[in-house]
């Protein structure tokens, strides 16, 4: 089963954004994020359309069966040659907000001026109604595991 989530850029009000299957939650998705796609990339991601995958380099066309190239993303249109997987516009965050909600993904990351941002839908937990930096969310995360690694 896959953690859903939404990745996406604003334009001035708008927000541009596109759905991916996999590993949704901070540690994977939110790390890849933060560390490898800046504005430019970002931007270069989303407008290839819906992922199965995202990984820590956009790629070129590969077989979206095969594990070709495990560092390139997996695109649904791109890779697979599906239709309707193309970036969705919300002339709104808060209609971003709700095509998050209606698509049941879990988490969501938005670009704005230069920083990701992160929340969930998730009706509770420190994440949950809020758009936190992404840098921020990540290292109390990290925190988090140190000390229940430490209990362990």
């Amino acid at each position: 089963m896959g953690t859903r989530s939404r990745i996406g850029v604003m334009h001035g009000d708008k927000c541009k954004s596109v759905y991916c299957h996999w590993d949704g939650y901070l540690a994977h998705n939110g790390r890849m994020l933060l560390d490898y796609y800046d504005s430019a990339k970002a931007n270069h991601l989303v407008s290839l359309g819906d992922l199965s995958v995202l990984a820590p380099e956009i790629g070129e066309k590969h077989n979206f069966d095969g594990n070709d190239h495990p560092n390139w993303c997996m695109f649904y249109g791109r890779d697979r040659g599906e239709t309707g997987t193309d970036f969705v516009v919300n002339q709104t965050f808060a209609e971003f907000l709700e095509q998050c909600d209606s698509g049941g993904v879990e988490f969501y990351y938005i670009m704005q001026d230069g920083q990701w941002y992160c929340g969930t839908t998730y009706s509770s937990g420190k994440l949950a109604g809020r758009l936190v930096l992404l840098a921020d969310a990540l290292a109390e995360h990290d925190i988090e595991v140190a000390q229940e690694e430490e209990v362990a």
